[in-house]
């Protein structure tokens, strides 16, 4: 079968298009943008890429349109399937119907933490020799793929909030109907599709309703939002972690990269890992007990999380130049960006840390997080705002409250400049964007030269 997808080189369209193509389907693709790491993974699978959304694509017309949910009616390619006819479906329901259907899914929602979270998971039920299949909105590197399909019923899934297309409205998870189900938190994120934070707890309420009475809800116990999803009915088993949770840690460092897990009171071992952050020390938790569900004895699950490596474009180390290292990080939402700077900060004591942001979300450009970023960098020594063209609301506003340095520049070459002439050897600088950000990283690296 001759699967196309528009808007291929989304994180979950280009996994999904990986596990179409292990199906056996002749799978090609077309996105506006056509960028690492996802375009690099896709071409490594023989996936042909096609850059924009000419309908001449279509011709001869494939057997099945996916189309994914960044793809609004006038977009050309989306208007020539409808006025052709072709048959058409959204990511998520295509998933449903051929992947998950009759398998054990484990789902990990949440605003913050999935991609992490689920990679964390797939990467316990692999260790445990468990061969679970898995789609991740980004690239593990335990497995260096996005998806597969996997040999055994088990399959885990970031499971997202966002809409499924133009044409359903409903959040993607809602197709999923997970057994096990991991929500994380929950915050008002998304203000592109949400007018709320209690639209959002409906959606997440909606996914509560599809978990079976034999099947488990794991969440923390300091997130109110979750508790309110909770509260409007829940017909299936809960476990909770943190603080008051079965699930409790005993932090043995300050940064988060090594500490004691506790289950109903009793020590189950010791996690020591490369990764830092409170954030990850609360997703380890809810990996564990999602993992144990399934039959993974914790003292088996933290022995694998001893030996996970993060996802690209999670605090991953990209260069170091000169003694300056940099980092990509993905974060786009304060509470993302403080956590993350403070778990470095934990790390690195002292060393000089420069933060550089480009808020590029559909969220972030409607200036739905713009109060809470001034508070988010205080652990950075300085900060570089970057203003795209196309911002809708006073940037450098927002810059003037913070109580660091903060400068805002529109352009790349500004932002070099201002970091040659900032960083020394020893000086932390991590680069946060869900995007491309037009190649920062390398061009950086290779000024610092």
């Amino acid at each position: 079968m001759h699967i196309h997808i528009l808007g291929i080189c989304g994180t979950f369209m280009g996994s999904m298009a990986v596990l179409a193509k292990e199906l056996g389907h002749h799978v090609t693709g077309s996105d506006a943008n056509v960028y690492p790491p996802m375009s690099t993974q896709l071409q490594a699978q023989g996936i042909e890429l096609t850059q924009g959304y000419d309908p001449a694509q279509l011709d001869p017309a494939p057997d099945l349109v996916v189309i994914g949910n960044a793809m609004s009616r006038g977009n050309p390619a989306v208007e020539y399937v409808l006025n052709k006819g072709l048959p058409y479906v959204s990511g998520p329901q295509w998933l449903a119907d051929h992947v998950l259907q009759g398998r054990w899914v484990l789902a990990v929602a949440g605003t913050h933490g999935k991609t992490t979270t689920s990679s964390m998971l797939a990467w316990v039920l692999e260790y445990a020799g468990m061969a679970p299949g898995f789609l991740i909105g980004g690239v593990p590197q335990n497995f260096s793929v996005s998806a597969r399909l996997g040999d055994t019923p088990f399959f885990v899934i970031e499971a997202d909030e966002y809409d499924s297309a133009f044409f359903d409205k409903r959040s993607k998870f809602v197709h999923y109907r997970p057994r096990t189900a991991i929500l994380n938190n929950l915050e008002f994120d998304h203000a592109d599709i949400f007018p709320d934070l209690p639209a959002i707890e409906r959606q997440f309420h909606h996914l509560v309703r599809t978990i079976p009475s034999e099947g488990l809800v794991i969440h923390p116990t300091t997130e109110p939002a979750l508790l309110r999803v909770i509260e409007m009915g829940c017909w299936t088993p809960v476990q909770t972690t943190g603080a008051g949770g079965q699930w409790q840690v005993k932090l043995l460092s300050e940064d988060g990269s090594k500490f004691e897990v506790m289950f109903d009171g009793v020590a189950q071992g010791v996690v020591e890992w490369d990764m830092t952050g409170q954030h990850n020390v609360a997703n380890a938790l809810a990996t564990l007990a999602a993992a144990r569900h399934v039959g993974v004895v914790p003292s088996m699950g933290i022995a694998a999380l001893s030996a996970f490596k993060s996802v690209k474009r999670r605090m991953e180390k990209v260069a170091e130049v000169r003694g300056i290292t940099i980092y990509d990080d993905f974060a786009h939402h304060p509470t993302a960006i403080a956590t993350t700077l403070d778990g470095l900060r934990k790390r690195i004591g002292d060393a000089p840390l420069i933060a550089i942001i480009e808020p590029r979300s559909n969220s972030m450009k409607l200036g739905a997080h713009r109060d809470g970023l001034p508070e988010s960098v205080v652990d950075a020594d300085q900060v570089i705002w970057y203003a795209p063209a196309n911002l809708g609301w006073d940037l450098a506003g927002t810059a003037a409250l913070c109580t660091v340095p903060s400068i805002v520049s529109d352009s790349l070459e500004g932002i070099i400049e201002r970091v040659k002439s900032q960083a020394q050897p020893g000086t932390h600088v991590v680069i946060m964007s869900n995007g491309g950000f037009g190649g920062l990283h390398g061009k950086l690296a290779e000024a610092l030269k």
